[in-house]
């Protein structure tokens, strides 16, 4: 049986035209105008291997926000600045089965985030990220991603502004309720750390690089915090799907609608995939139709 490291760019390429035929059956995001510009057809993988080892396929060089998808690493950012005790006091580690952006959730759980993977939750984290103002709080954050990593994440203003022009109002509300139940310090600097920080862009590299410190230990972070976020992103990370696709594919997963998804093989490495068209709960078509296929050929499930 071939494993992650033993792949070859001949392998992705079958596995890759099956799911650019998964993916007719979305569309792109276009709530963000900037969003909605990319290409319905830009498919790109890369595989970040313990070995050291890449093999990549595709449109590689796009840039694309991460959206949601730095959901999982300002939790690990959280986890390693504080630790588990004060970050699980903030936020809770429950699926949700509402949608990701869902005020009338938040209200039933009297103003406690289920977990740091839906909107509620990332943005009381933004909240407590380091740094006096969301631009200093972005930074530090990218600059420490960027060293950890050996990734070249950068904020992309013209995204950053595309969003700031459609602000969601839904994120307002969220931020309105957490804020009246003093669960927020400062909702402006919250909803613009929010905003900036899932702005922050790269090329599906990038992203790999980053899964890869939750695949592989490193040295530089704790075992007990990269548990902790693999876990939370195989029960939360696809949203209200998240069930679905741990039986399905047994993975910690992570999806943005910037078309990111980042998926992580314990000990192995890391699969980052860039696939713009997104099913009706917000997740990535192509890109979710590509890692079952590889973790179905390779057997990679966590379950074994």
């Amino acid at each position: 049986m071939k494993r992650l490291g033993k792949l070859t760019t001949t392998d992705l390429s079958a596995w890759v035209q099956l799911a650019k035929i998964q993916a007719k059956q979305g569309q792109v995001a276009d709530r963000i105008p900037q969003l909605a510009l990319a290409n319905p057809s830009w498919f790109a993988v890369h595989i970040c291997c313990k070995s050291g080892k890449t093999i990549r396929f595709g449109d590689i060089d796009c840039v694309f926000p991460l959206m949601s998808v730095i959901k999982t690493f300002s939790l690990l950012y959280l986890l390693e600045h504080f630790g588990a005790e004060t970050v699980f006091g903030w936020v809770g580690v429950q699926p949700s089965d509402a949608p990701f952006n869902s005020l009338e959730q938040l209200i039933a759980d009297r103003g406690y985030p289920r977990n740091p993977m839906i909107n509620s939750g990332a943005i009381t984290l933004a909240d407590k990220l380091p740094g006096k103002d969301a631009s200093q709080r972005t930074l530090l954050f990218c600059q420490w991603l960027n060293q950890l990593a050996g990734c070249q994440l950068s904020l992309n203003e013209v995204m950053l502004a595309s969003v700031r022009l459609t602000r969601s109002t839904i994120n307002e509300a969220i931020a309105n309720y957490l804020a009246k139940i003093g669960h927020l310090e400062n909702l402006e600097i919250a909803l613009d750390t929010y905003e900036q920080i899932c702005c922050l862009s790269g090329r599906v590299e990038d992203l790999a690089l980053l899964g890869k410190l939750l695949a592989c230990e490193n040295g530089c972070l704790s075992s007990q915090n990269r548990r902790i976020v693999n876990a939370v992103m195989l029960t939360c990370g696809l949203y209200e799907a998240s069930a679905e696709f741990a039986v399905r594919i047994g993975l910690p997963m992570k999806s943005g609608i910037g078309g990111g998804l980042v998926a992580i093989v314990p000990g192995e490495g890391a699969i980052a995939c860039y696939s713009p068209v997104l099913d009706n709960i917000g997740n990535p078509v192509g890109a979710i139709a590509f890692v079952e296929a590889l973790a179905q050929e390779l057997q990679l499930s966590v379950f074994g």
